[in-house]
């Protein structure tokens, strides 16, 4: 007898439907009547981040990563205002070693 009730996501899914799924962007009650436009616009950038190419995600994270160091400069600086350039540079490798070790536990 088959059940009429739907398989967990991703269970038993065909692969192009594994392609098509999306986490959702918030999870529960819509709080706000544009959330479901949230929630698509959301799904369409998980769905083309998905299909681009290994090189190109290499090549985003690197200016990420490289845009989150220049933020947490400016924060460094912000709260250490008589920091040479060298110290702002030196704290933010800290925090960098401190992230990794973090992330180790």
């Amino acid at each position: 007898m088959q059940s009429d009730a739907k398989n967990a996501p991703g269970q038993n899914a065909p692969p192009n439907e594994l392609r098509e799924a999306a986490a959702t962007y918030r999870a529960g009650e819509s709080a706000s009547p544009y959330d479901p436009m949230m929630e698509e616009l959301y799904r369409q950038e998980v769905l083309e981040a998905r299909r681009m190419p290994d090189e190109e995600k290499l090549i985003l994270g690197e200016r990420l990563f490289r845009w989150a160091c220049s933020v947490t400069l400016e924060g460094i600086r912000f709260q250490h205002p008589a920091a040479t350039e060298n110290e702002c540079q030196q704290i933010l490798r800290e925090r960098i070693e401190l992230g990794k070790k973090l992330e180790t536990l």
